[in-house]
């Protein structure tokens, strides 16, 4: 996938280590891709409805359960890091 910086910036990367590619290959059975905008509902979610702020990283896998590509029945998401800049969450909670 092409490189584009976004508020989703603590996953997001020009490239992956090597090591680290052949260890998650070994660990995860596929992966689920969310776009921006499902990142950006999320991250809305998460903070009008449950008073969590999360950033973009963290809201991804919301996003991905919301989707329905994560698959049936019960979805757990780590939720983490609040170190969201606070414009950036002004404008995705105003748009």
């Amino acid at each position: 996938m092409d490189y584009r910086p976004s508020f989703v910036d603590g996953i997001g990367s020009r490239t992956v280590f090597a090591s680290m590619l052949a260890r998650a290959r070994r660990l995860l059975d596929g992966t689920v891709v969310v776009s921006l905008e499902e990142v950006a509902a999320a991250v809305c979610l998460l903070a009008t409805r449950a008073h969590v702020v999360a950033e973009g990283a963290g809201a991804a896998p919301v996003a991905a359960a919301l989707s329905g590509r994560a698959g049936d029945g019960r979805i757990a998401c780590v939720v983490s890091g609040g170190g969201i800049d606070p414009a950036t969450l002004a404008s995705l909670l105003t748009a």
